[in-house]
């Protein structure tokens, strides 16, 4: 009897929370939410299957989410392998054609066709494709001393609109061409993210991490952050290190159209349903009301 007790409280407290979650659900149907996936949850089972499981619920919910991921422990191993010798400049690294090469197979390969392979054993439908498919994301050279490290500087994301208007959830490697023929661009997952999420005039962009979420001078992660405490916090050194290129993403996606960023510990349990569709939320959430500029965007 204890445990029939037990039990019947579990499922009243599924039951209240689904009921909770109404507003928020309503408040996402048919809204575009891309999230960007990479960090240890990549090389986790356990982790990758929990994250398919929160897309495909999204998607069954109305929302139609777009998945951006990454790949760079995956990329290190193939490189070591192969004995292929990396060079950084400034800390990044240099992606010589031999790179490049090495990249666009992990990252359009294996790590998308994971994510896609995971997401269809959780019950959804999912399609992986690059930056290269379509022209969807048209690249310049970032830095001439980085070789093939790409920069967005032409989006073309009817392809993606045409999947999740099909109920086919997109999983995209950051793999981009570029303006010359049989031109491959390496790109930040990140970066990637942000120009996605802003060509697609986008809900929400969520940019899963192995961090809490952005914190002020005294170590408190902050909740809710506008585009000027950013650069603020920035100017002053509290924002630094890999934080940086995030919220510089962050304020990109804003600016180019995406109406909230959030920056969210991509370790936490469901974290992408927790920011959703709670009233806890999870992570930094970057919001302006600053007009917005004209994206990237020809179709």
């Amino acid at each position: 009897m204890k445990q029939q007790t037990l039990t019947m409280q579990d499922a009243l407290n599924t039951a209240k929370m689904l009921s909770e979650a109404l507003p928020y659900l309503q408040r996402y149907a048919d809204s575009v939410v891309v999230v960007k996936f990479g960090g240890n949850a990549m090389g986790d089972d356990a982790a990758m299957a929990e994250f398919a499981r929160d897309i495909v619920l999204m998607r069954q919910v109305g929302v139609n989410p777009v998945v951006v991921h990454g790949g760079g422990p995956m990329i290190n191993d193939m490189l070591n392998k192969l004995g292929i010798h990396s060079e950084f400049v400034r800390g990044k690294r240099v992606t010589d054609k031999a790179t490049v090469q090495v990249v666009e197979m992990i990252l359009s390969g294996l790590v998308n066709k994971r994510i896609v392979q995971a997401i269809m054993d959780a019950g959804g439908r999912a399609v992986g494709i690059s930056g290269k498919d379509d022209d969807l994301m048209v690249c310049e050279a970032d830095d001439p001393e980085l070789g093939f490290v790409g920069r967005p500087v032409e989006m073309n994301v009817q392809v993606l609109r045409d999947l999740y208007k099909a109920g086919i959830i997109p999983v995209i490697a950051p793999v981009g061409t570029g303006m010359a023929d049989n031109e491959t661009f390496n790109v930040n997952g990140d970066t990637a993210a942000g120009a996605i999420a802003g060509a697609l005039q986008a809900d929400r962009l969520l940019l899963l991490t192995d961090v809490s979420g952005v914190k002020n001078a005294a170590g408190e992660v902050m909740t809710q952050i506008t585009p000027d405490e950013i650069r603020q916090m920035t100017a002053e050194g509290v924002i630094s290190g890999g934080m940086i290129p995030k919220t510089e993403t962050a304020l990109l996606a804003i600016e180019q159209g995406t109406r909230a960023v959030t920056i969210l510990d991509g370790r936490i349990p469901n974290a992408c349903l927790l920011e959703l569709f709670t009233d806890h939320g999870a992570g930094s959430q970057i919001r302006s009301s600053e007009p917005r500029v004209k994206p990237l965007v020809r179709r």
